[in-house]
């Protein structure tokens, strides 16, 4: 039998006053997730997604939550001039940005021997080089201001095998090392950069695009015998943007209760 859901986690007031931008924050997953903790959190934030629609409703539900409207902007990771948007209203709504929290990436399933080009670079350009051009956005930032978080989003797959996610498995042992050399970059500036590696998080948008077959063999080798919430991914990303990570930078944390 599979373990309960532990009660929500109420807020705490750990992110009271920071700004926070969040990327891919629309739909059910870890984004939106993260999006309303930190606002439960005492966090002003910004979201962005490359879903224009679901972006709206998601900003709309956090502004009820909030009190107020919550900013939004479309951006698609993998357009600079987006990025450049994305950071400029950031900047023009919030007046600063204390956190960012890289949230956006692509998965999908396919055997190397017949993965294309195309399935290839769309997901290392979503899900790695997407990062990495928020991340350079941010620190143009952050690094005269002297202070600054970023909280990366990786998985698990960085560092264990599955099959028919070659280019998935990359693009995420990628972000780790991105966000070590970027931390190593940015530490004497005051800025922390960590990461999260979720094993299996479920929303609806996962159960829709993987298996059943599959589902239940992942869930299989978790030790609670159940996927993760978004939210228990989203709490340990507060922690990572709040002051009680101070000495943390460079890390990649794991939230997965899988054995081998």
């Amino acid at each position: 039998m599979p373990a309960p859901v532990p009660p929500y986690v109420e807020g705490h007031r750990l992110l009271e006053g920071r700004t926070v931008v969040v990327t891919a924050a629309a739909g059910t997953g870890i984004g939106s997730a993260v999006a309303r903790r930190c606002i439960e959190e005492g966090a002003t934030v910004l979201i962005s997604d490359a879903h224009e629609r679901r972006l709206g409703e998601a900003a709309e539900s956090l502004g009820e939550l909030a009190g107020r409207p919550v900013a939004s902007v479309v951006c698609n990771v993998t357009v600079q001039d987006d990025i450049d948007r994305l950071f400029a209203t950031a900047i023009g709504e919030l007046g600063h940005i204390d956190v960012l929290i890289n949230n956006a990436g692509l998965g999908g399933t396919a055997e190397l021997i017949e993965m294309t080009d195309e399935q290839w670079s769309l997901v290392l350009d979503v899900t790695l080089t997407g990062t990495f051009r928020a991340t350079r956005a941010a620190l143009q930032h952050m690094v005269p201001r002297g202070r600054g978080v970023i909280v990366n989003n990786a998985s698990v797959l960085g560092w264990r095998a599955q099959a028919g996610q070659a280019h998935y498995a990359a693009a995420k042992a990628g972000v780790m090392a991105l966000t070590r050399c970027a931390a190593v970059e940015a530490a004497p500036a005051g800025i922390r950069i960590n990461a999260v590696a979720p094993s299996l998080a479920m929303h609806p948008f996962l159960a829709k695009v993987t298996s059943d077959e599959l589902l239940e063999e992942l869930t299989s080798r978790e030790a609670f015998g159940r996927a993760a919430q978004p939210w228990e991914i989203a709490n340990t990303m507060v922690f990572l943007a709040s002051d009680y990570a101070s000495y943390l930078t460079g890390e990649v944390v794991s939230v997965s209760s899988q054995h081998p």
